[in-house]
């Protein structure tokens, strides 16, 4: 199947490793100009070597801290100066944050701040230039909406889906559609913090997982290139799991 995105441009956050690192990957795979970033731009440069050694295009690496309130746009304006255009928004940046019931509210602020604000503030600043073209996608890789404790990712996460929705429904006269995927427990730096061990790796997915096993990049991977592609142009404020049946909810 031609994914049609040869001539595509695509910015990939929290490229430098796990989820993010296969989305780069297979967008470049797939003939699109992509720009990643992350903190870690010597992890940054050891995926764009790959990516030239397995054929695509050069990519734009872009060292970047979320964190920082000025980044959003720096961000956005850096990713348009190198690919042109932003096309498809990859927002893979974020991490999970547990905190206990007596967390001070710097906590919650620290994992809002990342996992929805930074989120938020950038696709906000790429949205215009997609709204001027007439096409767009912006896919936000968020969590899980079965809690098992205090998590501020999680309400942030939560955040983003509603976000989006609205956004969604606002864009899609524009050509532009907003997606968001749930990873299941996809082999990353950490889901290996959480499960360090082969045996708890196999005894979590026994007990948890129908599919049997923790899930690869590549797999959710695969997902995101199809929701980036002109293929995918009626589909549109959904949330979708990749977590080998993990999840309960029925919809």
């Amino acid at each position: 199947m031609d994914l049609q995105l040869r001539n595509r441009t695509a910015l990939v956050t929290g490229a430098s490793q796990g989820i993010g690192r296969a989305i780069a990957l297979e967008l470049a795979r797939e003939g699109a100009y992509v720009a990643v970033a992350a903190r870690r731009k010597n992890l940054l440069d050891e995926l764009a070597a790959e990516i030239e050694r397995t054929g695509g295009l050069p990519p734009v690496v872009i060292e970047a801290d979320l964190y920082n309130p000025e980044t959003p746009l720096r961000l956005a304006a850096a990713a348009k100066q190198h690919l042109g255009r932003v096309d498809i928004l990859v927002n893979a940046a974020g991490g999970s944050r547990p905190i206990p019931f007596e967390a001070p509210i710097e906590k919650w602020e620290e994992g809002m701040t990342l996992n929805f604000y930074r989120l938020r503030e950038l696709s906000h600043a790429v949205i215009p230039g997609m709204i001027e073209n007439g096409w767009g996608r912006i896919i936000n890789i968020t969590g899980s909406s079965e809690p098992r404790g205090i998590n501020a990712a999680n309400s942030a996460k939560a955040a983003v889906h509603a976000w989006a929705k609205g956004l969604s429904r606002e864009m899609a006269r524009h050509g532009i559609t907003v997606n968001s995927i749930q990873p299941g427990r996809i082999i990353s730096e950490q889901i290996l913090r959480m499960h360090p061990t082969e045996e708890n790796r196999k005894r979590f997915a026994e007990e948890n997982i129908p599919a049997g096993r923790f899930g690869e990049p590549a797999e959710l991977a695969n997902l995101v290139v199809f929701l980036a592609s002109p293929l995918a142009g009626y589909i549109t404020g959904t949330v979708i799991p990749v977590d080998g049946g993990m999840s309960r909810f029925a919809f």
